[in-house]
């Protein structure tokens, strides 16, 4: 337990540092915001900086921070620390400024930073990535919570053959319609606050249930085996063995496996796409800390919540390590907090996933908007568009859900191309802080980018969805992608600085 509450320290004392070293670099000031200068009462709303700060940890904070450290802690427990730093110096450090230079820039989208600090050939490749990241997003996220509220909350089977199933997704389904069509505060402004505080009941109680529950939680220094009897993993052949965090980690490939699983608490490139609407609703620039920042490092926290949760579970011999995030989360929910505080927790689970759809569809919708500049101002050109991405939606959901390994393909591709997508704003932020005579600070998006560029560039090479290159050649494959990358960035920034000056 010394080494999770030390890994908590970590994390809250070093974003109140790291967090105000960006916002010193970033330099936030008193000029106006787009939430007035292009107040159009649908997406540029000016809102109170509660209400952002909510909104925006709900968009974020999808099933990414639970499904992943529940994954993740199988590494053990160097996992209550790299959690924490990655989050500081990556996940936070990325959202704080995508969200700001959008806010700056005039509330503009992730597509529309993209081409300004880009090329034409880097923001066409980023369009077409993000479109389909964020259609994987909005599958991804009606399947995920439509199951758990199926199995978890309703009792019933989640099969594909059950009509209660899909009468879960459509729920979702419509929800993500009305939250994609009407203006921000009407729909998104006002629920929010209700989904928010089942967030915090089911984030805050199993955090206390931990301790009061007594879960035994391994530190960096234990002998990283399970207790002898817990944690038993049941073999294909119906054999048991106690589970090893040591052996899993030796054999697991800790990099860059780990940091593609554990995904959106420590890092995730989906974020900036939901910063930038939040950029329109934001009422000061001095707001961005709170807003941007600090709630992707709640995101961390509920992540460190949940590693040490499975953990505790596994160790007390309540659920094999092998049993799966879904009912990992169900047993963790009710057998710390009851049948009753279990479902409510359980509602809060299905909470993240939602509201993080919906906004992943809004800004779909106004990506492609901005892209093809089609006219988005009546709720019949919103509903139109946004019919056309549903539909997509749909069939992506039915082959996950029908095709026995279609779910697992579904997620392995939304894991990666989640981490890749950051190499795009981490390259943005680096050529924006050069033309802003920041060119000294670019070592604070180069240093999370590289890391990434090496984790997503060797994944992809060595999983059997990407190139199936054994992981020799992967790991050389990996580091050859990210001094390339630090370099041509570092080199193109230089060049937009200089070309820059000379205009200025």
């Amino acid at each position: 337990m010394i080494t999770f509450i030390i890994g908590l320290v970590i994390l809250f004392v070093g974003a109140a540092v790291y967090g105000a070293i960006c916002e010193k670099v970033f330099g936030p000031d008193d000029r106006q915001t787009p939430a007035y200068s292009k107040q159009d009462g649908v997406d540029y709303v000016p809102m109170p900086k509660w209400k952002n700060m909510l909104i925006n940890l709900l968009n974020i904070a999808g099933t990414g921070p639970i499904f992943g450290p529940i994954q993740g802690i199988l590494f053990g427990p160097i996992a209550f620390i790299t959690i924490p730093i990655g989050n500081i110096i990556g996940g936070a450090m990325h959202d704080y400024f995508s969200g700001m230079i959008c806010l700056r820039d005039g509330g503009s989208q992730m597509s529309s930073m993209i081409h300004k600090y880009s090329n034409k050939g880097i923001y066409r490749i980023y369009n077409v990535f993000v479109c389909l990241l964020l259609l994987l997003v909005g599958a991804v996220f009606i399947y995920t919570p439509g199951d758990i509220a199926a199995t978890g909350i309703f009792g019933f089977d989640g099969a594909a053959t059950s009509v209660s199933t899909w009468v879960i997704y459509g729920a979702i389904f419509v929800y993500y319609l009305i939250a994609t069509v009407f203006p921000i505060d009407a729909i998104i402004g006002k629920i929010y606050p209700i989904f928010g505080a089942i967030l915090l009941f089911s984030a805050v109680g199993v955090f206390a249930g931990m301790f009061v529950k007594g879960y035994p939680l391994l530190n960096l220094w234990d002998n990283w085996q399970a207790p002898a009897f817990a944690a038993f993993q049941t073999a294909a052949d119906g054999s048991t063995a106690a589970f090893s965090y040591g052996e899993y980690f030796a054999n697991g490939h800790f990099l860059p496996v780990f940091f593609v699983t554990v995904a959106c608490g420590i890092l995730s490139g989906f974020h900036s796409t939901q910063t930038a609407i939040i950029s329109r609703t934001v009422k000061s620039e001095k707001e961005g800390r709170m807003t941007f920042y600090n709630m992707m490092v709640l995101e961390g926290f509920i992540a460190m919540v949940w590693a040490g949760a499975a953990m505790g579970i596994f160790n007390a011999g309540l659920q094999a390590a092998n049993a799966g995030a879904t009912s990992t989360v169900i047993k963790v929910c009710k057998d710390i907090l009851g049948p009753v505080g279990g479902v409510i927790a359980l509602v809060g689970i299905v909470v993240l996933p939602i509201t993080s759809g919906d906004t992943a569809l809004r800004g779909l919708r106004l990506t492609v908007a901005e892209t093809l500049h089609i006219d988005q101002s009546t709720k019949g050109k919103r509903l139109s568009l946004s019919a056309v991405i549903f539909a997509l939606v749909a069939v992506i959901l039915v082959f996950a859900k029908f095709n026995n390994e279609g779910f697992q393909i579904l997620w392995r591709y939304f894991a990666w191309s989640n981490q890749t997508l950051s190499l795009f704003a981490f390259l943005a932020i680096t050529v924006w802080m050069f033309e802003n005579g920041k060119g000294k600070y670019a070592w604070m998006p180069m240093i999370p980018g590289g890391f990434y560029c090496f984790i997503c560039s060797t994944y992809i090479a060595n999983a059997k969805i990407g190139f199936n290159i054994p992981w020799t050649y992967a790991y050389i494959i990996g580091v050859a992608a990210a001094v390339l990358y630090v370099g041509v960035i570092i080199w193109y920034g230089r060049k937009r600085a200089a070309a820059h000056t000379l205009q200025h």
